[in-house]
């Protein structure tokens, strides 16, 4: 089990430019992949997608790759621009004509004005690339995977730990459960004495009718065993290696439904506490759920 939170770098030499990858993920319901490249890089991005997508499977994914090269020299491109030295050549010979200097134009006075040489970033061929830049990104994306493995260990420990708080509140309301019909029948006698009232054998039917309707009306058995159902599918879900998030975003919607459904048949409330416990671990649960891949 994954978490979809992670951030890895990568780094190579590949000829004669370094290039550097670092890729960021967060939690989304999807896989969405933003690629911030270099423009020239762009053309790459196809194959930079399809790469992400064999490692990760959910969660926004920034890939972040910069190139550059190791020594300037190799990557400049040197031109003298003749047109623009022979006017400057004409412009001076105009200028020491015009001042009466008597003066001699050499090479060097050339080679000082802008414009006269110039350099320019040799163009890179971006397939020619490729290869350096797979490896960076595949040393990033292993590092990304191994990050998402380690707080997925992190988020498994805690996850156990909040669902044996609510097994162990499940159980308290499944020994308390066949309590429930025999505390309100005692409650009722009482008040029927209390209030000094002559029963007759009809009263004791009519009163053995409503207690067989009460006792429909807040049996919670169903509920209760398909709630341990969940919790087992929940359980044995954590130790799966494969992508597991939205089978236990699924797990805790309906454990939502059941423990609510508790809640409003249970009419007890030693019951109604433990609801309120089980509704209170699984908001934390679903909060972590939202970042497993």
């Amino acid at each position: 089990m994954n978490s979809m939170t992670g951030f890895g770098r990568g780094e190579t030499l590949y000829k004669g430019h370094k290039i550097t990858t670092e890729v960021s993920s967060v939690n989304r319901r999807q896989l969405e992949i933003e690629a911030d490249l270099p423009e020239m890089l762009r053309i790459l991005e196809p194959r930079i997608r399809e790469t992400v997508a064999k490692y990760v499977s959910r969660g926004r994914i920034t890939v972040r790759i910069r190139t550059e090269p190791i020594h300037m020299v190799q990557s400049t491109i040197v031109r003298a621009n003749v047109t623009a030295a022979k006017r400057c050549l004409e412009e001076l010979h105009k200028l020491i004509t015009e001042l009466d200097l008597h003066a001699e134009i050499h090479l060097d006075h050339l080679l000082r004005i802008p414009g006269v040489i110039e350099l320019t970033r040799a163009e890179l061929d971006p397939a020619a690339l490729w290869p350096g830049l797979q490896k960076s990104l595949g040393l990033a994306l292993k590092a990304l995977v191994e990050m998402r493995a380690r707080e997925g260990r992190h988020l498994k420990a805690d996850l156990k730990k909040r669902i044996a708080i609510m097994q162990r509140n499940h159980n308290a309301i499944k020994k308390r459960a066949p309590l429930v019909v025999e505390h309100y029948k005692k409650r009722l006698w009482e008040k029927l004495q209390a209030a000094q009232v002559t029963i007759t054998n009809e009263d004791r039917e009519r009163l053995t009718r409503e207690l067989v309707l009460f006792a429909d009306r807040c049996d919670i058995t169903e509920e209760l065993t398909r709630l341990q159902s969940h919790f087992n599918q929940f359980i044995k879900l954590l130790d799966a290696e494969k992508p597991v998030g939205r089978t236990l975003d699924f797990l805790c919607q309906e454990m939502v439904r059941e423990i609510n459904t508790i809640g409003a048949k249970a009419n007890d409330l030693l019951i109604s506490q433990h609801v309120v416990s089980l509704k209170s671990e699984l908001e934390k649960i679903r909060e972590q759920v939202q970042n497993i891949e």
